[in-house]
């Protein structure tokens, strides 16, 4: 067995824990968090655009789909986050991930 295919494996390994160890797969907030169970309505964004729903709750997580201005949505839960606006999981169908709560308004 060659030097190479020796060092292959740990090389591999060795990659996938410092994926795992620098946070990619986990959540970015670790905040309070309170249960809300109510309907809301997307506010504050222009006609002509949307709100982004996150997979988790950070302007950076991925992308799981787009709500229009006025939808309705419910408000499963919130999270207060230190230094930055509240963040809640919301769903509409098969939609449901994190939106910045700024935009969203009781009904």
């Amino acid at each position: 067995m060659s030097l190479s295919s020796r060092l292959t494996l740990p090389a591999v390994i060795g990659g996938i824990f410092l994926v795992f160890a620098s946070g990619v797969f986990a959540p970015p907030a670790q905040a309070r968090g309170y249960t809300v169970e109510t309907p809301a309505q997307v506010t504050g964004v222009a006609s002509w655009d949307h709100l982004n729903v996150r997979r988790w709750p950070a302007h950076y997580s991925a992308l799981v789909g787009q709500l229009r201005p006025w939808t309705s949505v419910w408000v499963e839960r919130c999270i207060e986050v230190d230094n930055s606006s509240d963040w809640c999981l919301v769903q509409r169908g098969p939609t449901r991930g994190w939106v910045n709560s700024r935009y969203l308004s009781p009904r």
